[in-house]
C-alpha cells in the first residue's frame, strides 16, 4: 500500500487529501481517506506581492498544512500537486501562471521538497483532475478530455492511459484558445481567449458589462434562477463559447469522452443548452452523436486524486526525456 498526499491549488482555496493505494492490485482505485480545505488567497497574494514574497508565502502555506498532515499520517511517500499554470515536463519549473501573475521560471517541487522533506511532483491542475478521473475509471475508458471551469477554465488529456503534457507543458491550455477576434484582454497576454467568457470570472465580467455590477459568479447564477436576463445572456454565452473552443479541439484530438469540472460545473444547467446548440453546430459530421459529454461525479476530489496518483507514477519513474513526444511515460 502507498500514502500519499494530494494538493489542488486555487486562486482562492488550498484543497488537500491523504490518498490511499495498492499498486499490486491491477486496475485499482484510489481511496480518498481524509480532505481538508484551506483558505489561501495566492491569486491575489501573487497582485499586490512582489513574486519573491508571493512564492515564499505560497510554499510557507503548503508547507505548513502538508506538515500538519504528514504528523497524523507518517507513512506518507510523497506530495503531488495540481498547479494552474504551465508545467515545463522536463524541469517541473512552472513556467508561468497566467492567473497568479509573476511567478515565472519558479522551481516550486524543488523549493516545497526542501521544506517538507518529502518528495514533490507538480503538474498543471487541470491535467491532474484528467487523471484523477481517468484513476477512477482506468478500466473503463483509456482516452479522455478533462474541461475543469473554475477561476479560469483548464484542459487535461489523457491518451492511451497516460497524461498527455506537450512538449513545454502547455498542451491543452484550451481556457487560452480564443474564441473572439480583438475580445477581452486575457492574463496570458492574448485577447478573446476562453477563459474570459466561459470561467467564473468571465461570467462576472459579462454581467458587469451588461449591467454595471460586479457580482460573483455564484450570485449571477442565482439571478439566472429568478429569469435575469442579463445572467441568462452571461451563462448563455460561457456555453457558446465553450462548445466552439471544444468542436475545435475535437477535430484535433479524436476523443470520444469529455468530462465537465470545477466549480462552475454546478450551474451546468444554465450553460447546457447554448452549449450543445453551438457544438452541434460546430462539429463536422463524422464527429456529431459520437462524443459523450458528462459532467464529473468527483468535485474537487478529482485534482486531489490526480495528482497523488502522479505523484505515485513519479515514484517509479525518470522525468520525461524529449523521445517521449511530451508524454509522462
Amino acid at each position: 500500500m502507498t500514502m500519499l498526499i494530494g494538493i489542488d491549488v486555487g486562486g482562492t482555496n488550498l484543497r488537500l487529501g491523504i490518498v490511499d493505494y495498492d499498486e499490486t492490485v491491477p486496475n485499482t482505485r484510489p481511496c480518498l481517506i481524509e480532505e481538508k480545505r484551506f483558505q489561501a488567497d495566492f491569486s491575489n497574494l501573487c497582485k499586490t506581492h512582489t513574486p519573491e514574497q508571493a512564492l515564499r508565502a505560497i510554499l510557507n502555506t503548503t508547507a505548513v498544512v502538508v506538515d500538519s498532515m504528514h504528523v497524523k499520517y507518517p507513512n506518507i511517500s510523497a506530495v503531488g500537486i495540481g498547479f494552474p499554470g504551465f508545467i515545463d515536463p522536463y524541469t517541473q519549473k512552472v513556467s508561468q501562471s497566467p492567473n497568479f501573475p509573476g511567478l515565472v521560471d519558479i522551481d516550486l517541487s524543488v523549493d516545497l521538497s526542501q521544506l517538507i522533506e518529502l518528495p514533490v511532483t507538480i503538474e498543471n491542475d487541470a491535467l491532474a483532475a484528467a487523471y484523477g478521473e481517468y484513476a477512477m475509471r482506468a478500466s473503463q475508458i483509456d482516452d479522455l478530455i478533462y474541461l475543469g471551469l473554475g477561476t479560469g477554465v483548464g484542459g487535461g488529456l489523457i491518451l492511451n492511459g497516460q497524461p498527455f503534457q506537450g512538449q513545454h507543458g502547455v498542451a491543452m491550455e484550451v481556457g487560452h484558445i480564443v474564441v473572439k477576434l480583438n475580445g477581452r484582454l486575457c492574463g496570458c497576454g492574448n485577447r478573446g481567449c476562453l477563459e474570459q467568457y466561459a470561467s467564473a470570472s468571465g461570467v462576472s465580467i459579462s454581467y458587469f458589462k451588461a449591467t454595471s455590477q460586479q457580482y460573483t459568479a455564484h450570485k449571477i447564477a442565482n439571478l439566472a434562477q429568478q429569469g435575469d436576463a442579463h445572467a441568462l445572456a452571461a451563462y448563455s454565452l460561457a456555453g457558446k463559447m465553450l462548445a466552439q473552443a471544444l468542436a475545435q479541439t475535437l477535430k484535433v484530438i479524436d476523443v470520444t469522452n469529455v468530462i465537465i469540472g470545477g466549480g462552475m460545473s454546478v450551474a451546468w444547467s444554465l450553460i447546457e443548452p447554448a452549449f450543445t446548440q453551438q457544438l452541434n453546430k460546430d462539429l463536422i459530421s463524422a464527429l456529431r452523436g459520437r462524443v459523450n459529454i458528462s459532467l464529473s461525479s468527483m468535485g474537487d476530489q478529482a485534482g486531489i486524486i490526480g495528482a497523488a496518483m502522479l505523484a505515485q507514477k513519479k515514484i517509479t519513474i525518470d522525468l520525461p526525456s524529449p523521445n517521449t513526444h511530451g508524454k509522462l511515460a
